[in-house]
């Protein structure tokens, strides 16, 4: 009897611990790259992951170019990209989807001690001191833009992304559209070789801490950064000559003036945009995804994914605006739900 009842025991035991496991067994959805959105999306994830106890998602802000590889290698459920893939890079990934998610504005913050007032920029003078061209805060290109500003006789610090970064490519698309010596000797990319002898930082955190420790510095950072870490930023002057501060109602007015129609794959780009109320330098981020997420060989690993990317798109579209995002307009976000309806696992469509 005594034998008997130990293994009576032990199969309970064994079966308490099975059902155990199964209820604490959660599905965990893995995103990484920009960390453009990162405030964001860490809003996203907090309010995904307590509506859904049994799934955990995590997004890690590694930078564009990171969220890239990551993605291509299959490592992560999806992606995070203010860049779209170039078309090797689409190569390398057959299948990928470009989903954007939200709209941001990128402020050009600076450290200037015993300056008060609204610094003002142009795309010019921005352009001249990343080419490292205007050296100086009293240089008169700068002085012209803001008379009766008292500019100290100091030298211009500039801070620029050392990873690959999305939001280098929102900046530098910028200044190739406001800059032809920019365009023909630098160029637009997540990554480019820097004019001159400025400081790296690593994500708009570190572009953000080293304006912060950087008597002179001038560094470009999606605005929220500006705002969290309490950094001054520059009112632009836009595409009419208007001067513009970074605003969603700024960023809403730059993609009403650039985009007619969203295209096929939802790659628009909106630096520079006409109209007297449109913020100069913003873009889009993106989600990442494959069409076929099969290769995940776990269905609910990839419906996890696919309802974590609706909700963002639909529900999650409520926080953005607290964050100093743009929502994404109905006509965009009506062709993202029709790409997530495409998303398939062992062909059969994972959307709900």
């Amino acid at each position: 009897m005594t034998s008997l009842w130990k293994v009576c025991m032990a199969s309970a035991t064994a079966a308490v611990l099975s059902v155990t496991a199964s209820v604490n067994a959660e599905t965990r959805v893995q995103g990484s790259g920009a960390t453009f959105p990162a405030p964001l999306y860490a809003k996203w994830t907090a309010a995904f992951n307590a509506a859904h106890p049994d799934v955990k998602v995590d997004y890690s802000a590694i930078g564009s170019g990171g969220g890239i590889k990551d993605i291509t290698n299959k490592v992560t459920q999806f992606g995070g990209s203010d860049a779209p893939m170039t078309k090797s890079q689409e190569g390398a990934a057959q299948g990928i989807m470009h989903l954007p998610t939200v709209a941001g504005p990128v402020v050009l913050t600076y450290n200037l001690p015993g300056v008060t007032g609204d610094l003002k920029l142009d795309g010019e003078a921005v352009a001249g001191i990343y080419l490292n061209k205007i050296t100086k805060w009293n240089d008169a290109k700068i002085a012209a833009l803001n008379p009766g500003m008292t500019l100290p006789d100091m030298p211009i610090v500039s801070v620029h992304r050392s990873d690959g970064s999305g939001t280098t490519f929102v900046f530098t698309n910028y200044l190739s559209k406001v800059s032809s010596d920019w365009k023909d000797n630098v160029g637009n990319a997540t990554s480019v070789q820097w004019p001159g002898n400025g400081l790296g930082g690593k994500g708009n955190p570190g572009v953000a801490a080293d304006v912060q420790h950087t008597v002179g510095g001038i560094g470009y950072v999606e605005m929220a950064f500006a705002v969290q870490n309490k950094l001054a930023y520059a009112t632009q002057i836009n595409h009419d000559g208007k001067e513009v501060r970074a605003s969603i109602a700024g960023v809403e007015a730059a993609i009403a003036n650039s985009v007619t129609t969203f295209p096929a794959d939802l790659k628009v780009s909106i630096t520079d945009a006409p109209g007297a109320e449109s913020y100069p330098i913003c873009g889009f981020t993106y989600f990442l995804v494959y069409q076929d997420m099969s290769y995940m060989k776990d269905k609910n690993l990839a419906q996890s994914t696919v309802d974590f990317i609706q909700w963002a798109e639909t529900d999650g579209q409520g926080l953005a605006e607290g964050l100093g995002y743009a929502k994404l307009p109905k006509e965009a976000q009506d062709k993202v739900l029709e790409k997530i309806k495409s998303i398939t696992f062992d062909g059969q469509p994972l959307a709900k």
